[in-house]
């Protein structure tokens, strides 16, 4: 009996390590930018140690940056909704279609201030848009920074001056705008913007401040027309998110920690993070003794007036799918506003 008393507590000790490791989580948190981007240094590695502190190490995170898990960026949703990693950071402008009520914060001059558009987006995103969002948990949404015009020779201060001119488009709705505007549209991801901007293929960029210093973008224009006015003249909407199954696998203690460093404030928090990137990109240009403008009140009325057919495309585009496009369009700038006083 004593034998086998000792047997039986070498094996229940021998297991006391197996369960200790199958306590700590370790979620892979997969993005598409390198690791010394800024979303990696001051959004996505803070927050995996904030969940790490917070669950006392029950909970780490395993990042991979540049696409590391394998696939292209447009892949991210995919890979989080089928477990590939359990939190991803991506654009949804990335799969055209698939966020369709969301994506009125891309439409033109809709967006103020990073953390006010961001906290409005949260909230439409909890109101109108979770069905966008199946099998997948928001942690976060929010908008990044006005995109600003980058142009190789020309200083464009007029829609006269911009029309006909070849300028690279962010996204669908980027795309509509700049047409409106009278420009050429020129679709294309940033790391080909660098090379078409350098051999003139295109003559211009909308694009973040951020984005410029690894783009070198600062580098290959002499000037930049920032939009003047409170409201952005159009923006990218970004969303953090995890697996639903990985989250509602773990204890309630860990749910919590992940609760707390998610929702309106957690979304203010990135959007801050992609400003002060915003604020580097643009001293990168100023520094060079490049053209930095902003385009006045006055002449901003024409572009807006000029833009308004895109919202209403989209209005009767959304609305043909049997949702409400005004109310969605009213709710947007109404949560909007509400944040920006």
């Amino acid at each position: 009996m004593k034998i086998r008393s000792l047997a039986l507590g070498l094996a229940a000790a021998a297991l006391v390590p197996t369960v200790a490791q199958a306590e700590e989580v370790i979620l892979k948190v997969a993005h598409f930018l390198p690791p010394v981007s800024p979303a990696h240094t001051k959004f996505i590695s803070p927050w995996c140690d904030k969940i790490a502190a917070e669950s006392q190490g029950k909970m780490k995170c395993q990042i991979y940056p540049a696409m590391s898990l394998g696939g292209t960026p447009p892949q991210l949703l995919n890979q989080v909704r089928d477990g590939v990693a359990d939190i991803v950071w991506t654009l949804p402008g990335y799969t055209p279609g698939r966020f369709p009520t969301s994506e009125v914060f891309e439409l033109p001059f809709i967006t103020t201030t990073h953390e006010a558009s961001s906290r409005a987006m949260w909230d439409f995103v909890q109101a109108h848009s979770m069905k966008e969002f199946a099998g997948m948990k928001p942690i976060a949404t929010w908008v990044n920074g006005p995109n600003v015009l980058h142009f190789r020779d020309k200083e464009v201060k007029t829609l006269e001056d911009l029309k006909g001119m070849k300028v690279r488009a962010p996204s669908r709705l980027g795309t509509k705008l700049l047409a409106a505007l009278g420009a050429t549209p020129v679709g294309m991801p940033v790391p080909q913007m660098a090379e078409s901007l350098s051999k003139g293929v295109i003559e211009g960029a909308l694009i973040p401040w951020e984005v410029v210093p690894a783009t070198k973008t600062h580098e290959l224009t002499k000037f930049h027309a920032e939009a003047g006015g409170s409201h952005a003249m159009t923006t990218a909407t970004m969303i953090f998110v995890m697996n639903q199954k990985k989250y509602d696998s773990l204890s309630p203690e860990l749910k919590k920690v992940i609760d707390d460093n998610s929702g309106r404030e957690t979304s203010a928090w990135v959007s801050a993070q992609f400003k002060d990137a915003d604020a580097g990109g643009r001293e990168a240009a100023v520094g060079r003794g490049n053209t930095v403008y902003a385009l006045p009140a006055e002449e901003m009325a024409k572009w807006q007036a000029a833009s308004k057919p895109v919202a209403e495309e989209w209005i009767k585009e959304i609305s043909s799918k049997g949702v409400d496009g005004q109310k969605l369009f009213d709710d947007a700038n109404a949560l909007v506003t509400q944040y920006s006083k």
